[in-house]
């Protein structure tokens, strides 16, 4: 009998049973990246709007993949990893 890695990969986990870190990561992640992007374009084109800009947009993109990612578990009956 094998023994079952403790480490194992996330695609073994139901939904919604995932890391929270791992959501936290998307927010943080995409309001940094897209609040950088527009701050150098603010830079660029001697604006000063597109950073609120970039960092809302930031920030509905990391919970709508955060949304994609988690999600809502499946119906119980729905689970392909069953043992039946």
């Amino acid at each position: 009998m094998a023994l079952k890695n403790s480490r194992s990969s996330h695609a073994e986990e139901p939904r919604g049973q995932q890391d929270p870190w791992r959501a936290f990561s998307y927010v943080i992640t995409g309001v940094l990246v897209y609040g950088l992007g527009g701050w150098g374009l603010d830079r660029w084109l001697g604006t000063t709007f597109l950073v609120g800009i970039g960092i809302v947009f930031g920030a509905v993109l990391g919970l709508y993949l955060t949304w994609r990612a988690f999600g809502t578990p499946p119906a119980s009956g729905t689970n392909k990893n069953s043992n039946q």
